[in-house]
């Protein structure tokens, strides 16, 4: 690389200086710690008020091949039992994990049979849940530093990343409106995807959207983003309002292409940029093009994009844990006859879990909605019936 840039060819120099970056990213990626380890999941967890901290390692043939840390916002007095079962059970959809063991720092209820939860406290596996551990206190360091840079008075600063990524993605126009779409399911259930929306770069909260899926049957992440993509802009045509200068899709080129083809049949090519940002890699990719574009790492244009990024898939987990709640538990109590919505929740929220309400005494259960419900409830979950199967928390 440097001998071709000597000789002024920066063009080839540039292309070796990728491949440099691609196999650095590799190797870092795929440190082996001891290959008979064989495959497994590591999950860890901090908490800081109302915000915790997730991270997941994914191990195959003793090797690392894949982390990802989420800033999760605590419901409903959720523990951090709770909150680790449903981030781990998040993590193993999202990277289609079948790894028969978990290591964990602590036990949870987690309804997966023929998995082993492992609670180390020495070797390999202590040493894995412990640099997984050192993954949750980076990011959540990390998170601040970009909270201070995103939330920062001083405009100026602001302005120049606007300006670096307009350039760094060729954009027309500054990018002052910036949306970005992202879908997730629990389980092959409970589709959602989720909109969130920056102005000037800055987070304008009352313009995030979440989307229920309305047309999709079954799970189809392509399909699902098309949906969405055509029902944000058809409203913001139909109520007109401006369009974004720059749209993120959260993944791949099939999520990408599949955008592209919502904005065409709307006629709205051309009035916006469109790209797609791969899920953990970081690479933009444009229609049509066959070679990503990797951003310099430290660039405020990169941080820029992770931070939005981030911030979608923090705004989508909520909702996703909020409508997985309601269509496993809440709904769950509303089937018993004479128990309505208020009861319900009034349930979830003091025992937290269908199995907590089950194991409570009948005189707790009178205390909170009255000895006829209680009975009512005692009666509905008597005899051979247990909670069921995918329960984990409550989660608000």
């Amino acid at each position: 690389m440097k001998a071709q840039a000597a000789n002024m060819q920066f063009e080839r120099a540039e292309v070796l200086r990728k491949k440099i970056e691609h196999l650095q990213h590799y190797q870092a990626r795929s440190t082996v710690v001891n290959p008979k380890l064989g495959d497994m999941d590591v999950c860890s967890l901090s908490s800081e008020g109302e915000h915790v901290y997730v991270n997941f390692l994914m191990m195959r043939n003793g090797a690392i091949v894949d982390t990802k840390t989420v800033d999760v916002e605590r419901k409903l007095d959720e523990t951090d039992e709770d909150i680790l079962a449903f981030t781990l059970a998040h993590f193993r959809e999202v990277f289609a994990s079948d790894a028969p063991e978990v290591v964990l720092p602590f036990p949870i209820h987690y309804p997966r049979e023929g998995l082993t939860i492992t609670i180390p406290k020495g070797g390999d596996r202590k040493k894995l849940l412990d640099l997984s551990c050192k993954n949750v206190s980076f990011f959540r360091e990390e998170q601040k530093r970009k909270t201070a840079l995103m939330l920062s008075d001083e405009e100026k600063d602001m302005s120049d990343i606007l300006l670096q990524l307009q350039e760094d993605l060729n954009l027309q126009e500054l990018p002052v409106h910036i949306e970005c779409f992202d879908n997730s399911n629990f389980q092959g259930s409970y589709p959602v995807s989720a909109m969130v929306c920056f102005r000037n770069g800055k987070p304008s909260k009352q313009d995030y959207r979440h989307f229920n899926v309305q047309t999709v049957k079954g799970i189809n992440d392509f399909a699902t983003m098309k949906e969405v993509v055509i029902r944000r802009y058809k409203r913001l045509v139909a109520d007109q309002q401006p369009l974004p200068q720059l749209v993120i899709i959260d993944g791949g080129k099939g999520q990408l292409n599949a955008a592209i083809e919502g904005i065409s049949e709307l006629g709205l090519i051309g009035r916006m940029t469109i790209v797609g940002l791969a899920k953990n890699v970081e690479e933009v990719f444009f229609a049509g093009d066959q070679e990503s574009l990797k951003l310099p790492y430290d660039s405020g244009s990169l941080k820029l994009l992770r931070f939005i990024r981030d911030e979608v898939h923090r705004f989508g987990i909520t909702f996703h844990r909020k409508k997985r709640a309601k269509g496993t538990f809440k709904n769950e109590l509303e089937d018993i006859k004479g128990i309505g919505s208020s009861t319900a929740t009034a349930l979830l929220k003091k025992f937290r879990s269908v199995n907590n309400i089950i194991s409570a005494p009948e005189e707790e259960l009178e205390k909170l909605i009255g000895k006829s419900k209680a009975e009512l409830v005692k009666s509905y979950f008597s005899g051979s019936r247990t909670a069921p199967d995918s329960e984990i928390s409550t989660n608000g």
